[in-house]
């Protein structure tokens, strides 16, 4: 008979754990999984995506609970085991009631009935860790939570509808991520961190400093060297903070997320050996040598470890013990390293922070205008530490130098900034088979190998679809196309991963195939070749938007397949009247233009007049049968704020009167708006062109923003984003002049337009592609395609047409003869 494996915990170091077991021996053991929780398995790294609803739970899942029956596992979910009797080698839990929280030291009491036992021969605890929760009077109060499961998101999600300011206790990684969480739901929010700084374990001081001033910028408030006395309810919810110094904070809404406890109570009350964690020796065996212990939970030579690396490491050294693939395997300590985002600033961190050691090299670069600080110790001709924070492009070569212990190039800037020749400091094509390539979630090269030979996969995304590597962080994307392309020479692009409209059953890039083999120029014919009769508007506005970037000057406009807005030209307001936005290049006007939009307001009795975020005026309340006539009085372009277009390029004043200005904004985003005025995208782009790092026009969370630095030189950053989602965009390039910046913004525009899904902001297609594998492809045409997205380009741009003012009168006049108030009302209903 097999022998019996028990695993306690059903979380990322357990379930990977029985993983690798599998993979090596899938008949090694019968084996019995205990979970505390109601679900399969999912994916810690990512609970901050589902506070901020940028993912949903499921999309976090790495095993569901099907895995485990079609693996012969038995799960025992919402189980929490209460002690090991180890004289009868059985494994006894407690079934949760409903309410319990599985972190918790303590469980509610049950009946004897819902305990459950199980026999074993050998067993693996991996219970994790549980928040460390400071003791602060209150800190039990409704409106009080704690972050680190699927259960927590949505109890905060809920309690955060009826709240307008909270505050996260904790400045660490984990304080961080449930803040930016917590400001997606229009939430104002500071962080209470007890340190003098944020993120101590990560950044030296300086840094820290960066990075607080980069959350601030994003609306974050900050307070450091801040201890908390007690937070304070009124009327049975909570109210606000009271710190030791006798400070107040207002708050309606408390997250606790200080850190990180081992859970050992199985281990105590079973008799093992215990101090900080669960005591373990290089095999992973507690003091009972049937009994071992992998993850968080674990001490092993006087070290606990909270980053999903190390715990890989375990979990490998232990599956090729008990499996017999390498019985004398050992686990000797992990040295930690960490790429991560924070709120959308890229930073990443490995060994130490600081040395006193005289003989160390120091190397320091600092941009506290950027944002960007890199920091690297250098002992004994190898990496000690590192700290990139705002620009981590060399971070992948700076791990594996770091890991490796590898020793360095005699030119140290190569290290921190690369080669001037531009060759590779690293190529994951050149690492063995056995090298760790995704960290998240502990996917090796020979994995992906395996899934790009084996399983035909050529894109990123395949690669995260079949192995998990790439769907964590992110931030090895990159490497995962360096492995692509030196195997199969290109890089593919998410084939089968989605359907780009719900009414045709085919991805964007066979959809477009049969588009351009079938010549269909109409959402019509599309339908009918195509598709499967289904006509509901978002099938229909997707296909306008594709055909009309396939084909700009033939393209066969059925109005029928457009919203409201696109119709009209103008966005239509709750009451069915519109809004009309004419175009102010780079928020740039004339008296006399200014003197044409206030005459027009009064004439037809604007009901407000604003000024945008994006430098323009919107006249608001205009009757639908008064558009065409207010469009050629005001006698300026369409500011094309109603569609899924290029829309605006915000700019500040440069050169032109800015005594810190270093390069000529104004000339710039005027240029950059010019060209690309009303060219159709998957969804609305907005631009900025700042004339120094002092971002005045918040270059760095736009779409595509342009940055002047020292020596008449411009930075191009893509993917960025300021609304709902909060990210700063990726650098692109650094150019020398205007043409440049023309040449690498259209490249990617095109690029964008061809590859991403329908209504996918830049942001997300930039973290889905990589910033890597774009800078390969637009800048060093890695691809051979660069001629042709300039191309295509040009098409569109040649093929614009301004709605407003292509014609003496309108091409459907009839169209605005008076609202019809139920159409009218169902279409505003249809564009939400």
């Amino acid at each position: 008979m097999k022998k019996r494996l028990v695993v306690i915990g059903n979380g990322m170091a357990g379930a990977r754990m029985v993983e690798e077991i599998l993979k090596r021996d899938c008949g090694a053991y019968e084996i019995v999984m205990f979970g505390a929780e109601p679900y399969g398995n999912y994916n810690r790294i990512l609970l901050s995506n589902v506070l901020n609803q940028t993912q949903a739970p499921d999309a976090i899942f790495l095993n569901t609970l099907d895995w485990y029956v079609e693996n012969n596992i038995t799960l025992h979910t919402g189980v929490k085991v209460t002690h090991i009797d180890r004289n009868e080698k059985k494994v006894y839990g407690l079934k949760l009631a409903e309410g319990d929280v599985p972190y918790t030291t303590g469980i509610s009491d049950a009946s004897g009935a819902d305990f459950i036992s199980v026999s074993y021969d050998e067993v693996i605890i991996a219970t994790g860790a549980r928040p460390f929760v400071p003791r602060i009077r209150g800190s039990d109060f409704p409106g009080v939570f704690l972050f680190r499961t699927i259960d927590d998101c949505d109890l905060i999600a809920d309690y955060a509808k009826n709240c307008r300011k909270a505050s996260v206790i904790g400045g660490g990684l984990l304080g961080l991520e449930a803040a930016r969480g917590l400001m997606t739901h229009d939430l104002e929010v500071s962080v209470i961190e007890a340190a003098d700084q944020l993120m101590p374990s990560q950044l030296d001081t300086e840094a820290a400093k960066i990075l607080e001033r980069a959350m601030g910028a994003m609306g974050l408030r900050v307070l450091t060297k801040t201890l908390i006395s007690q937070i304070v309810q009124k009327n049975g919810k909570v109210a606000r903070m009271v710190f030791r110094d006798g400070g107040v904070l207002e708050t309606d809404l408390v997250v606790i997320s200080a850190g990180i406890v081992p859970i050992t109570e199985v281990a105590q009350k079973s008799g093992l050996k215990v101090n900080r964690g669960i005591l373990c020796d290089d095999r992973m065996r507690t003091s009972d040598p049937d009994i071992y212990a992998v993850g968080e939970c674990v001490e092993h030579r006087g070290v606990t470890y909270g980053l999903v690396d190390p715990i890989w490491q375990q979990v490998n050294v232990l599956a090729d013990i008990l499996t017999g693939v390498n019985p004398d395997a050992v686990y000797l300590g992990s040295k930690t390293g960490t790429k991560l985002k924070v709120m959308g600033v890229d930073l990443t961190s490995m060994g130490e922070k600081e040395t006193e050691e005289t003989d160390d090299e120091i190397l320091v670069y600092r941009d506290p205008n950027r944002g960007v600080y890199k920091k690297l110790i250098v002992r004994d001709d190898k990496i000690h530490g590192a700290i990139l924070l705002g620009d981590t492009e060399l971070s992948d070569p700076l791990m594996r130098l770091f890991m490796n212990e590898k020793p360095l190039p005699e030119n140290r800037g190569e290290i921190l900034f690369g080669a001037v020749d531009g060759t590779r400091l690293f190529d994951a094509a050149d690492l063995p088979d056995t090298a760790q390539i995704c960290n998240c979630n502990g996917i090796c090269k020979g994995d992906i190998l395996t899934a790009i030979e084996e399983k035909k996969c050529s894109s990123v995304a395949a690669i995260g679809t079949e192995t998990k590597a790439g769907q964590g962080c992110g931030s090895c994307r990159g490497s995962i196309a360096q492995i692509i392309s030196s195997v199969v020479g290109e890089v593919g692009y998410d084939a089968g991963e989605h359907y780009y409209v719900p009414g045709v059953p085919l991805e964007k890039s066979q959809l477009v195939r049969e588009i351009r083999s079938q010549g269909l120029k109409s959402v019509s014919g599309v339908l009918e070749k195509l598709g499967e009769g289904k006509e509901d508007p978002t099938t229909k506005t997707g296909l306008a938007s594709l055909l009309k970037t396939l084909w700009p000057k033939v393209y066969e406009d059925e109005r029928d397949a457009r919203f409201i807005n696109d119709r009209v030209h103008a966005n239509i307001q709750k009451d069915g009247t519109f809004s009309v936005v004419p175009r102010i290049v780079a928020g740039v006007t004339t008296p006399e233009e200014l003197l044409r939009i206030a005459e027009a307001a009064v004439k037809y009795k604007a009901k407000m007049v604003k000024f945008t975020g994006g430098q323009r005026i919107d006249l608001l309340g205009i009757k639908k049968e008064d558009l065409p006539d207010i469009w050629k009085d005001i006698g300026l372009p369409s500011g094309h704020a109603y569609t899924k277009a290029f829309r605006t390029v915000k700019s500040c004043v440069g050169t032109d009167f800015c005594r810190f200005g270093l390069g000529d904004a104004i000339s710039l985003a005027k240029q950059v708006e010019l060209r690309f005025q009303g060219v159709e995208a998957p969804h609305k782009v907005k631009m900025a062109v700042t004339g120094c790092p002092r971002n005045c026009a918040e270059a760095y969370v736009k779409d595509v923003g342009v940055v002047a630095i020292e020596g008449g030189r411009w930075e191009i950053y893509i993917g960025g984003a300021a609304g709902s989602t909060i990210r700063k965009g990726d650098l692109l390039c650094t150019v020398e002049s205007h043409e440049e910046v023309l040449k690498y913004t259209g490249r990617f525009l095109e690029y964008y337009r061809q590859h991403a899904k329908y209504l996918e902001r830049t942001y997300g297609f930039v973290e889905r592609m990589g910033i890597d594998l774009l800078k390969g492809i637009l800048i060093e045409d890695s691809l051979g395609i660069c001629a042709g997205l300039e191309e295509k380009m040009q098409e569109a741009v040649d093929a614009y047409k301004d709605p407003w003012q292509e014609a003496e009168d309108p091409v459907y006049p009839f169209q605005f003869e008076g609202p019809q108030l139920i159409e009218v009302l169902q279409e505003a209903e249809n564009n939400g």
